[in-house]
């Protein structure tokens, strides 16, 4: 029997490079004529929250009656999504790994290997208030609620979470081969951190088309790209581009001594595993609110 474990997750918590990582593949791994810009992502990956194929799962124009409906109908989408092409293919999440009432809400079945992508909290906060059009300290509140819930407007929803519980779930996932990158490490040697990642994939790319494809997909050409022809990703929460800074280390001017003390305090043993270059310099900070 066929299998349909074809689905390479690119996993992360909002606002940590998923938008970027999957501009990086499709450049990379497109044909040079037929790679996508940010408005045409879809043609190379698609998503787990997509409307048509709840339609389609539904046999109806989709909208739950409440959250178990919206998982017990997940199961049928993520099959949809699995069998919608031909061999492994990308598919973004921002869900954690959780099994509801005997559910997996990323299924196992379906289920090939993945991606996962983490960002530093501190950096993560003001990017995600501006995501949401919320104020920091509500952007840090949502962060360390364990039950953060997104929804669109037909409620299709995504199980967020806390940051710290985000990584975990899926780096502690057992039996899934599994990249992890870090944001960081990604803007401090790009050309490094993408060809971990196609070596995961067991995807070599000749080393030209590797560099042309890093350089399409930098932040200031994602940035153009959006000035010209705005992104259809881009929420309308957002009253700033979506594409805005695209650094490490902006919380350092973004965050105040109270909001660094909030985060790290409630992410400690997450941050001494992932960031523990971090350690220092925020206790310093932290100490001043």
């Amino acid at each position: 029997m066929q299998t349909l474990q074809r689905i390479i997750w690119l996993a992360s918590f909002p606002k940590s490079g998923n938008t970027w990582t999957r501009s990086f593949l499709a450049q990379a791994l497109m044909p040079s004529d037929k790679a996508p810009g940010i408005n045409e992502l879809k043609a190379f990956t698609t998503s787990d929250i997509r409307q048509d194929f709840f339609d389609r799962a539904a046999g109806r124009p989709y909208e739950a009656a409440d959250f178990d409906d919206w998982l017990r109908t997940r199961v049928k989408v993520q099959k949809l999504i699995a069998g919608s092409k031909p061999g492994h293919h990308f598919v973004k999440t921002h869900c954690q790994i959780q099994r509801i009432g005997g559910i997996h809400v990323i299924d196992p079945a379906v289920t090939a290997a993945a991606v996962y992508i983490l960002r530093n909290p501190f950096d993560v906060a003001p990017s995600y208030a501006r995501h949401l059009g919320v104020d920091l300290d509500q952007a840090i509140t949502m962060m360390l609620n364990p039950k953060m819930l997104n929804a669109s407007a037909t409620r299709i929803f995504e199980i967020i979470g806390r940051w710290d519980d985000h990584i975990a779930s899926w780096t502690g996932a057992r039996g899934l081969p599994m990249h992890v990158m870090r944001y960081e490490d990604m803007i401090a040697d790009t050309e490094r951190a993408f060809r971990g990642l196609l070596k995961f994939l067991q995807a070599p790319v000749p080393d030209g088309k590797l560099r042309r494809a890093i350089r399409a997909t930098s932040f200031d050409a994602l940035k153009k790209q959006e000035a010209a022809q705005g992104f259809v990703e881009r929420p309308p929460t957002m009253e700033t581009p979506f594409f805005t800074k695209g650094k490490a280390g902006a919380w350092r001017d973004d965050l105040t001594p109270a909001q660094v003390a909030r985060l790290r305090e409630g992410f400690m043993p997450a941050l001494e595993k992932w960031y523990p270059e971090l350690m220092g310099e925020t206790a310093e900070v932290a100490a001043k609110a």
